[in-house]
């Protein structure tokens, strides 16, 4: 008996280390985050609108598409008329929005950089800064652009690129506003995950980088 309480003891330490060591489940593409996560709702953003942002000014809506983007990537600025076209679409039918994060920790790319585009471009859609990178730590983000759609409680239903056409061209499938959709009629979306495309969100320099 003393043997097998051993050896039971034994088996619990291995458990309890497999726990700890072993990380949380993560997507095909996304190295933190698998497709019904929940991420922690943020609070305190900056946006270029002057105000500070938290999750709970979404709280009206049933649907959140979440895009993490940048004012110098390539991939980025030719996104921005396809991302402002759909935050109005969204708005326009009431029960879905959609909110832009920047967490790029270079000058570029600055707060007043951001407010500087926001207003060159006419942005309809908030554009928030993320100046510690933690909301892109908690989406698993890593580039720009990458988008995420969300539901009413937080949870990741889809993540990837917003179409099949990431140059911009003519797009067969919308993966984002299908997501969308889907989430709305309350059912589960066809494709919830997709390789991003785009520049690496890219973290504050340091002498001699």
């Amino acid at each position: 008996m003393q043997r097998s309480s051993r050896r039971d003891r034994g088996f619990s330490l291995i458990a309890a280390l497999w726990l700890v060591v072993v990380p949380a489940s993560a997507g095909e593409w996304n190295p933190d985050r698998n497709v019904g996560d929940e991420v922690p709702a943020w609070e305190g953003l900056r946006g270029t609108d002057g105000r500070d942002h938290a999750w709970s000014d979404l709280s009206a809506h049933d649907a959140v598409v979440v895009v993490f983007t940048s004012n110098g990537c390539p991939y980025a600025l030719d996104h921005e008329t396809r991302i402002d076209d759909l935050a109005a679409a969204l708005e326009a039918g009431g029960r879905a929005t959609l909110v832009a994060v920047n967490s790029n920790q270079v000058p570029e790319d600055s707060l007043d950089a951001m407010t500087r585009r926001a207003e060159e471009r006419r942005f309809c859609f908030p554009y928030l800064a993320d100046p510690d990178q933690v909301v892109a730590g908690s989406f698993g983000a890593l580039r720009t652009p990458e988008f995420f759609v969300l539901d009413r409680k937080r949870r990741i239903r889809y993540m990837g690129v917003l179409d099949d056409d990431p140059e911009g061209g003519k797009p067969s499938r919308h993966y984002v506003e299908e997501a969308v959709a889907a989430i709305l009629a309350d059912r589960g979306p066809e494709v919830t995950e997709t390789a991003p495309v785009g520049c690496l969100i890219r973290a504050k320099r340091r002498r001699g980088n």
